[in-house]
This record gives C-alpha cells, structure tokens and sequence, in this order.
C-alpha cells in the first residue's frame, strides 16, 4: 500500500466539528484515504457507516435529508459517530444537502469525499462556508513515489537518500516523468499493466465525467483538445487558433478548456503583467495534473522522458511543486512574456512582491541566468530568484538578487531554507 502524506491531517481533522471534505481527481485514492480513517475509528471503539454513491443501494438513502439520518441511526444510533460519504459529486445539489445536515446540529461527524466536477468546484465552496475544510488530494507526489519503491526505507530521510544516492534518484525520477504519480499506475510492475490501467482510467474519465457533465455522447472533438493541450505545455495557448484547427467556436473551446480545469485535469496559468503596453499577452498556458495521463494522451506513456518534450515534462513536475507548496498562502503563480520576447517559467507574486523562477533540465556547472531573467530582477526590483536544475546548489548575486541554483528535490522538503512561497 503507498502511504500518503495527507492522511495525518485528515486524522488530526477528525477531532474537528466542520465537514472533513475530501476533493481530488477520480481514482487518486480517496477512497483508500477514507477506508483506512474508518478501520482507524473502529479500533478506538468509535461507531462509523460508510455510504458510497456510486452504489445503487446506498445512493437511495440520499434522497432526503431525513432518510439518511434514518439510516444513520440505524447503523450506529443517536449518540456520537463518524460518517463517511464517498463520490458526494452523484448527489444534485450536495452543498445545500451537506449544509442542511450540518446546521441540524446532530452528533455525527461528516468525512466526505468527491471525485472532481463542477458541482464540487463551483458550489460546495459556498454552500459549506464556515463549515468545511477542505483537504485536496493528488494523485502520488514524487516523495510518495520513491518512499513506496524504495519500501520505505528511506522514510523520513528522503533528503540523504536524494543526495547521496544519485542515479537511483534519477532513475526513480526518470520512471515518475514517464508513468505518473496515479495510485493504480504506481501499483503496477510492468509496463504494459501500467499502460492498461491509464487507458482504462482516460476512458473512464471521458466517458463517466465528460460525456455526463457536456451532455453528448461523441466526445471526439474533446479529446481532440486534451491531445493538443498535452502537445503544449508550457507554451501560450491561443483559443482563436484552436478555434480553426478543430473547427470548433471559440466558446465551445472555452468551456472545454474549463471543464478540464473542474475535473483535475489541467491547471490554468495567467500572465504577469504591470505594464500592459509592454506585456500585452494575455494568452495563458495550461499544465496537467498528472504527467503519465498528459503522456498517455500524446502516445508516448513510458518512453516520454525519450521525446524531445522532456523539458516540458520537467517543468509541469515543477509547477505541480509549486503549486502545492502556495496552495495555503496568498501568493500566486504566474508567468512573464513580453513584447519584445523576454520570459521567465514562473513568476510568484503576493501583492508587489515578486520573485522569479527559471526551470532548466540540464545540471549547471556555473551559475549562470538568462538575460530575459536578469531583465526581470532589474525590472521589478527583486530581491532574490530561483533557478531550478538536475544539478547541485549554487549561489550567485545577479542584478542586485541573491540567485540560488537548486536541485529540483530542495522544493520538495517542507523543510527546506526556501522560503519564496512565503515571500520573506
């Protein structure tokens, strides 16, 4: 079984009166998370019920409030118990239902989770105000990843284990890039059961998420999209030209675009831009939750770190790092094009506060930057920037900044002396 990280702040919620929320894309091991917080509760003595609604015979205890109470105390009584919900995006309306059940004041505890969809985006958010927390779960993270394959011997040192043992690191990272952090995926030993468990998992999503919330049943024109979006990351995305290339209208390819946002497949990225005149790119670019579904859709599951877009690869791995490491501060992510063709991969910015950051796979012998990023530390008057390599740490003063050059796995520790995420 892989361990996640995030079961320990599911189990610290559980003493909480607030709705313990589960969100995360299908199959990411919600589920899993959730069986292993019940058989938890049980060995204390605690009384639990588990109600799955994606099961024909428990989705008809959701249709009323009262009826699942009913039930409810069927299972465990009318003292103190906990009550898990799994798949709550199956129930219409399930912000107001949850809410109902909340203010009632009862003695139960609510564990809920839910696969991504727009309900769970759009309205759980502010139906659950003040009465949830929600917990997001990825698929498995790279630090997940090498404690599993290396049957966590390494637990709790994976940071020596990085430095000291480097080609089993590149290995391991190498295997990541190509296959994806999906649990199922990571389960499997061969490549071939790895490639027929992601094709197994994209069907589902197109056929159960996608045709259900779109309403159609020919999804060809969708997929076309997902395709052309794997082909791109990290590069500007322009709707109009998509528009002609698929022989869709420019609304359709938006509420495309944004139904992949909604269900855990693509992370939108907008621009930075103080000087409109100067940086007048609005476009944005779009990275994927996960690299081994991103490379399935393109055909090149298992050999991708092979293709020449390994360094695209590389730098959606390190937007996904980022992203997790903000998701609880008021800093964002963006990234620079200008006019006269300067960039840099990713701008973090809180207020007027800004620091940039280069991604390059490559190992650095010296410490060196781009013009376009030295452009950025003069122009914005930052006081420090990253670059982002296969290689070892460096430092170096460039346009009055401290530069440091780190090995991508310094981002993983939550640990670590970075503290651009904080903005410090």
């Amino acid at each position: 079984m892989i361990k996640r990280y995030l079961f320990q702040s599911l189990q610290n919620h559980l003493e909480k009166k607030e709705i313990t929320f589960i969100a995360g894309p299908r199959q990411a091991g919600k589920t899993t998370l959730m069986m292993l917080l019940k058989e938890q509760l049980e060995k204390q003595g605690k009384k639990t019920v588990f109600l799955n609604l994606d099961i024909e015979s428990d989705r008809q205890f959701f249709i009323s409030q009262g009826q699942l109470i009913r039930k409810i105390a069927l299972e465990i009584g009318d003292k103190e118990g906990y009550v898990f919900m799994d798949e709550i995006q199956r129930k219409e309306d399930a912000g107001v239902f949850l809410k109902g059940l909340y203010d009632m004041n009862l003695p139960y505890k609510f564990i809920v989770s839910g696969s991504g969809s727009v309900e769970l985006k759009e309205h759980i958010h502010e139906s659950l105000a003040g009465r949830k927390r929600m917990f997001e779960l990825t698929t498995v993270t790279f630090m997940e990843f090498v404690d599993f394959k290396t049957d966590y011997k390494y637990e709790g040192k994976l940071f020596e284990f990085f430095a000291l043992e480097k080609e089993r690191t590149r290995g391991l990272f190498e295997e990541y890039l190509n296959f994806g952090g999906y649990p199922r995926v990571v389960l499997e030993e061969t490549r071939e059961e790895k490639r027929k468990v992601i094709a197994e998992l994209y069907q589902s999503y197109v056929e159960r998420d996608i045709a259900y919330l779109l309403g159609v049943q020919k999804t060809e024109d969708f997929t076309a999209l997902v395709k052309i979006m794997a082909s791109q990351i990290g590069s500007l995305v322009n709707i109009s030209e998509l528009s002609g290339t698929l022989g869709l209208s420019v609304a359709t390819i938006k509420n495309y675009l944004w139904y992949m946002q909604k269900t855990y497949l693509l992370e939108k990225v907008t621009p930075f831009f103080r000087n409109v005149r100067k940086e007048i790119t609005k476009s944005p670019m779009y990275y994927f939750y996960d690299l081994g579904m991103r490379n399935y859709t393109l055909g090149t599951f298992g050999n991708a770190v092979l293709t020449g877009e390994v360094g695209h690869l590389f730098e959606n791995f390190i937007f996904n790092i980022l992203k997790e490491k903000i998701k609880d501060t008021a800093s964002q992510i963006h990234f620079w094009r200008t006019k006269d063709k300067g960039e840099v991969d990713f701008i973090l910015s809180s207020g007027l506060k800004v620091i940039p950051i280069e991604v390059k796979y490559s190992q650095l012998k010296n410490p060196e930057t781009t013009r376009s990023f030295q452009s950025f530390l003069s122009k914005y008057s930052s006081p420090k920037g990253y670059i982002i390599h296969l290689g070892t740490k460096m430092v170096d003063k460039i346009a009055g900044a401290t530069v440091y050059f780190l090995p991508y796995y310094e981002l993983l520790s939550p640990s670590s002396s970075l503290d651009f995420f904080t903005m410090a």
